[in-house]
């Protein structure tokens, strides 16, 4: 994890992004830390919504299986 984090540091965009913010006002860093973080919750949301409505096409597809941690277990070894 943390050499992705330096590799996305290290690229040229990125670090401009964190100039710009950093030319701001702390006020501004604020406001604009807010609409980051309530678009990240939004698409968090999005995602989770995408999963659940492909696990319900799968459950209608009859792709589903229901039982113990011992049959998943079973089907794992056969």
């Amino acid at each position: 994890m943390q050499s992705t984090v330096n590799q996305v540091l290290e690229t040229p965009s990125f670090q401009k992004a964190i100039d710009a913010v950093e030319a701001l006002s702390l006020q501004d860093q604020v406001v604009l830390l807010n609409i980051l973080s309530n678009r990240l919750k939004q698409r968090q949301s999005q995602q989770v919504i995408q999963e659940v409505k492909e696990v319900q096409q799968e459950y209608l597809e009859g792709k589903v299986k229901f039982g113990s941690v011992s049959d998943f277990l079973a089907d794992l070894d056969s």
